[in-house]
């Protein structure tokens, strides 16, 4: 399969150098296709992916991998705990509180949550980042070109970079928060062991 770019699958590496030494489990919140699935099934040897989307969990386990596929809820579904817990383009979909405490909750003690989200710009003062990301967007589109996958989207995102970072602090004290281009932020977090 070509590898398939977009503003997504751009920030699978940042998910994957996250992966503790040592873990052998992971779950894919919102996994949509399971591209991120089946590239942390390389690392560790239980992946699972959940997500809403009936036709995206159909693609998922079409493609295989080795990922057992869950079609639920992930703020409900009964999940067994991993070692890494990674949600991308996913948390916009819920109240950003609750899919943080829910997230972190699925996290063995000393693993790691990353999660790689969107949200709204703040303002002018967000104005030159902007410009800088579309400027990006269009070279690396040009050159690699764009795969617009089949999971339902949510725009615009309800929250802003200035209030994700304020629910990150809030609800995950110690995560790193990033903003980053292509109109995304992450944090990585770790549970106390």
């Amino acid at each position: 399969m070509p590898q398939r770019w977009n503003h997504n699958t751009h920030y699978h590496r940042l998910v994957l150098d996250a992966v503790p030494r040592g873990a052998t489990s992971a779950l894919d919140i919102g996994c949509g296709e399971g591209v991120l699935a089946r590239e942390l099934a390389e690392h560790v040897d239980r992946v699972v992916g959940i997500d809403l989307d009936q036709p995206s969990i159909d693609l998922a386990r079409a493609a295989g991998g080795g990922v057992d596929y869950v079609l639920g809820d992930a703020l409900t579904y009964p999940l067994d705990s991993a070692d890494v817990v990674a949600s991308v383009a996913t948390l916009h979909h819920v109240d950003a509180r609750v899919g943080l405490r829910r997230f972190a909750e699925l996290v063995r003690p000393g693993g790691r949550l990353v999660v790689v989200g969107l949200a709204r710009i703040d303002g002018l003062r967000d104005a030159p980042r902007e410009l800088a990301a579309a400027t990006v967007n269009a070279v690396q589109t040009r050159r690699r070109g764009y795969w617009e996958h089949s999971a339902p989207t949510v725009w615009p995102p309800p929250e802003t970079y200035g209030s994700m970072r304020a629910i990150v602090a809030d609800e995950l004290p110690g995560a790193r928060f990033r903003r980053h281009l292509y109109w995304r932020w992450s944090l990585v977090w770790e549970r106390p062991a």
